[in-house]
């Protein structure tokens, strides 16, 4: 089976909370990660504060949210790793692929994710239409700008 598409790295980790200023407190005032932005959606029920771990290409994002609306959905909240998000290098063609193999996707299809990229999620639980999905875990598929694409190729 030959996949059209490749995973280059971890884009992202999201981490929900409460309130996000206790998780500011390990996150930026004691491991020392840069606030890059602030993200507000009512729509996806989410303040979250961008934050940055390394740097260029290789550079990880790391969010951290808190509900709007904590009785709200999505409860962001709620699972306190939030979801994973990695880079792809053509996430239309990897979306239709995996439609393909019976992977469930949650509602939203592709759009522009907080940070600008194209983006799209795998759902965390199969059902009987499909069977592959994230087993627990939300999966963010993030469309890769050329620059990462070329880092990441140029890696032995």
């Amino acid at each position: 089976m030959q996949r059209p598409f490749k995973v280059l790295g971890i884009q992202q980790i999201a981490i929900g909370g409460p309130d996000k200023q206790r998780l500011r407190r390990l996150w930026v005032d004691m491991l020392g990660l840069e606030v890059t932005g602030n993200f507000v959606s009512a729509r996806e029920n989410v303040d979250e504060d961008i934050c940055a771990l390394g740097s260029g290409p290789f550079k990880v994002e790391v969010d951290l949210m808190q509900p709007i609306d904590p009785g709200g959905k999505p409860a962001v909240h709620q699972t306190p790793l939030n979801h994973v998000g990695l880079w792809i290098d053509d996430l239309p063609r990897a979306v239709d692929w995996l439609q393909v193999q019976v992977v469930r996707f949650a509602p939203g299809g592709i759009r522009k994710g907080a940070a600008g990229f194209d983006i799209c999620f795998v759902h965390p639980k199969s059902n009987d239409n499909f069977p592959i999905a994230g087993e627990g875990v939300l999966i963010e598929l993030v469309q890769a700008p050329p620059d990462v694409i070329a880092a990441f190729g140029a890696l032995p």
